[in-house]
């Protein structure tokens, strides 16, 4: 190819991305109308109405944005849903992530992270091939590989932030398993000791309760929503924990020793899996002590005997 061509080639390619920058710029200058009035009229709408009108015209702030932009990348993100698949298994990992997106701006964020990796490669691609030419078949190869690879990324990285989340929440459990039974046990009910909880405490598992107590007061039995919560969460304790307050709430059983019973078998469990996470690196942790420490003590210990026989030798 000559250089008129692949000056044509990048020009457009500038262009192309000049534009879509400024469409970007545009739309978030402008507000949209359904992004001023939906707050205010969300409460009278039918609920299936709003969801199929928030999934073909997401709110002003999300990853899409607005106009010609935005409809190109509901496209891609529905095709990529397509593609892939596995709604349900996307929004109970959201879910367990405690993000606040839908299984649709997810799609649209994998599609940004598909045209990143697609947009680096297609650079190093012009580099390459206009040193060599004839790699323009295995370029082109290289970049559908790339921007397939972000979006695969985007789904690995869902999961590594659920699983962060979930030993956050393993770690906080004991804890808030521990301030729960001793409100219990001060005379509070299940609902004013998880108050007491949320006042009080941080973290992943404390924000969890509080989004059982939002579903508590917008009119949501006490046992439904902790149901709920063991439904969403992806951690058999929290699960059980949330089942044990449920019971007691519906038939009034005993909470204290429970919650007591519960803290002490998750420091159990972290006791052997610390344990048994040592054993498994034992060979490891012999590493630095073979290939570091040992030979600087040998080193230490012949280099002088060699000296004095170089000194002393005839």
């Amino acid at each position: 190819m000559s250089l008129t061509v692949w000056g044509a080639l990048l020009g457009a390619v500038a262009g192309v991305a000049a534009l879509v920058v400024l469409d970007r710029l545009a739309a978030v200058r402008r507000p949209r109308l359904e992004a001023r009035v939906l707050p205010y009229i969300r409460d009278v709408l039918d609920p299936e109405v709003e969801a199929r009108r928030e999934r073909e015209l997401p709110m002003l702030g999300g990853p899409t944005g607005t106009s010609a932009s935005r409809v190109l990348l509901d496209a891609a993100a529905r095709a990529v849903e397509r593609v892939f698949g596995g709604s349900a298994s996307v929004r109970r990992r959201l879910d367990r992530a405690g993000s606040s997106l839908t299984v649709h701006d997810f799609r649209v964020e994998q599609v940004w992270w598909g045209l990143i990796g697609l947009g680096g490669a297609a650079a190093l691609a012009v580099l390459l091939t206009w040193q060599s030419p004839g790699r323009a078949g295995s370029m082109l190869v290289l970049c559908l590989l790339a921007g397939a690879f972000g979006i695969v990324l985007r789904d690995q990285r869902l999961t590594a932030e659920v699983s962060s989340r979930e030993r956050r929440m393993l770690a906080e459990f004991p804890t808030v398993a521990e301030l729960l039974a001793l409100s219990v046990a001060a005379g509070e009910g299940p609902v004013a000791a998880l108050e007491r909880v949320c006042r009080r405490g941080t973290g992943e598992l404390t924000r969890e309760l509080d989004r059982v107590l939002a579903a508590v007061r917008t009119g949501t039995p006490v046992a439904r929503a902790l149901d709920d919560l063991a439904g969403r969460t992806g951690l058999p304790v929290v699960a059980r924990f949330a089942e044990g307050m449920a019971v007691a709430v519906e038939r009034g059983t005993p909470l204290g020793e429970v919650l007591h019973a519960q803290a002490a078998d998750v420091r159990e469990a972290r006791r052997r899996e610390l344990i048994e996470s040592g054993a498994r690196r034992e060979v490891l942790m012999m590493v630095p002590v073979v290939f570091l420490v040992l030979p600087t003590v040998v080193f230490f210990v012949f280099f002088p005997g060699v000296v004095g026989l170089r000194l002393f030798a005839p």
